[in-house]
């Protein structure tokens, strides 16, 4: 395990993730899978009009995943969902160079190490893809 990748801040998260488990009725479930290195996440969502009422996942997959996922999921509930999804245009900048995440993105910085391994990126890029395919599904 790289030092590099796996600094506490990450660690801590995936040991202790944010909103992890189901709801019991959402409005939308969606199950994503990286077949690269078989993490997978599923994502629960509840909305209020238009706004995120609730989130909750299941990971199955690495500390990047997971931690990836108690951020998105703590971040994203009561945000729009363009305001959700700025988070994976701000995470995909950062890890491709750009400065760390604006509030209330700034928690994405903790994933700063991996600009420099793109093969783990999808890890952490994994909870967005659920995000957005769950808010896809809660439009009419």
């Amino acid at each position: 395990m790289s030092d590099e990748l796996y600094q506490r801040a990450i660690l801590d998260r995936a040991k202790s993730p944010a909103r992890a488990g189901r709801l019991p009725a959402p409005d939308a479930t969606v199950t994503v899978d990286n077949p690269l290195c078989g993490d997978r996440v599923t994502l629960d969502i509840k909305m209020d009009g238009d706004k995120i009422a609730d989130i909750a996942h299941h990971v199955r997959g690495c500390a990047l995943c997971q931690a990836s996922a108690s951020v998105v999921s703590e971040v994203a509930v009561g945000r729009s969902p363009a305001d959700a999804q700025s988070g994976r245009e701000r995470l995909k900048a950062m890890l491709g160079g750009s400065e760390a995440p604006a509030a209330p993105w700034n928690e994405l910085g903790i994933f700063m190490p991996l600009r420099s391994h793109k093969s783990r990126q999808d890890c952490v890029l994994l909870p967005f893809e659920a995000l957005a395919q769950a808010l896809a599904k809660t439009r009419p």
